[in-house]
């Protein structure tokens, strides 16, 4: 059977199956149509092995509170016995195995992946907060790019409740001050580490050598990501959305030679030379006033660096947010934090963003002392 993306297919199932339903026995119901969330396909990186669990024919489904309670169980009862079996020849029936769900013929009843929510609560459930209430700087920088990815990417059928779109819209993209901190953090990731992987191959350490590279090569490709306004995605699907950026072209064969270097000098001589690519792409945004985007000796030594923390200190020169200027260069949850488990639970992550303020706040009050 041929491959159809999930975006796709899930227009497929709201159009010819889902809404003709909820006409026929709710007329009139306001809801909201939409495939947001977790899942390759929101994002447009499904591909025919995606098919093999947690994909096929569904959607999300929301509701006010109220028609929640009221409607939600009858709804999902009419969708399990009238749904068709098959959209575009896949089923739409789902069992669950090992945590997993998977397509298979219905024998029975429809056990749809149709989600039935109220919006609000499903917001909240993944953000950690109300996006249409004021956002935070401890909102933004507490929310993972991947989530704000899934919630901004995918596709609504239809936004009834009127209330969607907006949401999307705000979350859209970082406040402006909140872009420059977090890019700003992004360099000193790379000023922190630059200099190591010379260090590590002058002490006979090749592996480690090779180990921090990659580290800066995934910083590097995340950096990028941010300067184009683009969410970068968790690990999975990194190099697919660095390899869309008009300047991967350029950048990718210098970052694959690091990756590939099997001596010091050719492994610290790509990665220059992508320091110095990088660094034009930011003095063309426009952000801040030109840095000088040449490689330089690490001071006395003879490690090839740029010196990224000069263009921390210029993007932080930019930024008039007393909440954000008094936060130390750490960034945000993804820049923290290197843990799944920890980055996917909100109220662990906003703990730990809360955790940073606070004792950047400590630091400074005892400062002043």
């Amino acid at each position: 059977m041929q491959f159809t993306p999930g975006l796709e297919l899930s227009a497929l199932l709201y159009g010819e199956a889902v809404r003709p339903l909820l006409d026929r026995y709710f007329p009139g119901l306001p809801h909201t149509a939409a495939l947001i969330g977790p899942g390759s396909e929101v994002l447009g990186y499904d591909t025919a092995r995606s098919t093999d669990h947690d994909w096929g024919p569904r959607l999300q489904l929301f509701l006010t509170p109220d028609d929640l309670a009221v409607h939600g169980t009858a709804i999902s009862t009419v969708l399990a016995t009238e749904l068709p079996p098959r959209i575009a020849g896949y089923p739409t029936n789902f069992v669950a195995v090992g945590g997993t769900h998977h397509m298979e013929p219905a024998d029975g009843p429809i056990h749809h992946a149709v989600a039935i929510a109220d919006l609000g609560t499903w917001l909240i459930d993944r953000l950690g907060f109300d996006p249409l209430d004021e956002i935070t700087v401890l909102d933004w920088l507490a929310t993972p790019t991947q989530v704000l990815a899934e919630l901004t990417s995918g596709a609504v059928f239809h936004d009834g409740l009127s209330r969607l779109a907006a949401v999307r819209q705000r979350l859209a993209w970082y406040p402006d001050e909140v872009w420059r901190y977090v890019l700003a953090c992004q360099w000193q990731r790379l000023s922190e580490e630059e200099p190591f992987v010379g260090r590590c191959a002058e002490a006979g350490d090749e592996l480690g050598s090779a180990v921090l590279a990659a580290r800066l090569v995934r910083d590097v490709m995340r950096l990028c990501l941010l300067l184009a306004r683009r969410y970068p995605p968790y690990s999975k699907w990194l190099g697919s959305a660095f390899a869309a950026l008009p300047d991967a072209g350029r950048l990718r064969p210098l970052l694959t030679a690091a990756l590939a270097a099997t001596d010091v000098r050719a492994r610290e001589a790509s990665l220059a030379s992508a320091y110095e690519l990088v660094a034009e792409l930011h003095n063309a945004s426009g952000l801040t006033d030109p840095v000088d985007p040449t490689i330089r000796p690490f001071h006395g030594r003879p490690y090839r660096v740029l010196h990224a923390e000069r263009f921390t200190e210029a993007l932080r020169a930019t930024i008039e947010d007393p909440d954000l200027r008094a936060l130390p260069m750490t960034g945000a949850i993804d820049q923290v934090v290197d843990n799944v488990a920890a980055v996917g639970n909100a109220r662990c992550r906003r703990a730990a963003m809360k955790a940073v303020a606070d004792v950047s706040h400590e630091s400074s009050v005892a400062g002043d002392r």
